[in-house]
């Protein structure tokens, strides 16, 4: 068995005793365990580091990547909502198919397991691990950011039984905030996406004395804060300046009247 958390405390040298093929695969088996001491521990910062050091060389990385695409179809939870955070990192190196578009875009709005964390799995996290990609391959140049818009719609009106309880909402609205700062998405394109959200909900799901369903709530959250996003600005990284969305009046005036669409008693 590799000890990953001896390689993390080493600076993430190498092993010189398994061929990089060998720890390239134990890598991919530890981000779906089920323990989330390995998958979200020591082997998480190591193929995170490995990745960005270049240690996994690209062709490897981009079978790696189309291993990632297919998990999305495993049976496992914990598998299908850790692929995106390993496809986020190879895309950050440079790394990028189109099949891997493809294959988030079936999933991510249709998953129906969105608890954010678990007592025995831990951290799941599918709607903020799949926001993460959606912010990625949003503001990525061979992706439409149009497409992208909408498959944020697509997620917010999925029913589903479950309120966002660790800040989905908050990582989700600042992903698709990051994607309205695209200076090629044109006032129209930057507003379309919402239309579905307002047709969706705009019909009176907001009555006084009607249970708020939890997509409903959901999608109330996220976008009260985009709103805010939209005011403010959204930092492209943690560690930078907020930065104005081209289109901010336009995103703020639509996002008021489908929020005044959900509400409307």
């Amino acid at each position: 068995m590799i000890d990953w958390s001896r390689i993390e405390a080493a600076d993430c040298a190498v092993p010189t005793d398994r061929p990089l093929e060998e720890l390239t695969r134990a890598l991919s088996r530890a981000l779906a365990d089920p323990d989330p001491l390995v998958r979200d521990g020591a082997a998480y910062s190591v193929l995170a580091t490995w990745i960005a050091r270049g240690v996994i060389d690209a062709p490897r990385r981009l079978a790696l990547g189309d291993e990632m695409a297919a998990r999305f179809l495993d049976p496992e939870i914990q598998a299908r909502t850790f692929a995106p955070l390993v496809l986020d990192m190879l895309v950050e190196k440079g790394d990028f198919r189109p099949g891997w578009v493809d294959s988030f875009e079936r999933w991510y709005p249709t998953e129906q397991d969105l608890r954010g964390h678990d007592e025995q799995l831990g951290w799941l996290h599918a709607v903020a691990h799949g926001a993460d990609l959606l912010d990625r391959f949003g503001r990525h140049r061979k992706v439409s950011p149009v497409r992208m818009l909408d498959l944020a719609a697509a997620r917010l009106t999925a029913p589903t039984d479950h309120v966002f309880d660790q800040l989905e909402d908050d990582r989700l609205a600042r992903a698709i905030a990051r994607i309205l700062t695209r200076p090629d998405l044109s006032e129209h394109d930057a507003t379309a996406w919402l239309t579905a959200i307002g047709t969706r909900f705009g019909t009176g799901t907001g009555r006084i004395g009607v249970p708020v369903p939890a997509h409903l709530s959901n999608c109330l959250r996220t976008l009260r804060l985009l709103y805010v996003l939209a005011d403010r600005g959204v930092r492209p990284s943690a560690a930078s300046a907020p930065r104005a969305l081209p289109h901010r009046e336009a995103v703020k005036g639509r996002l008021a009247e489908v929020l005044d669409l959900i509400v409307k008693r």
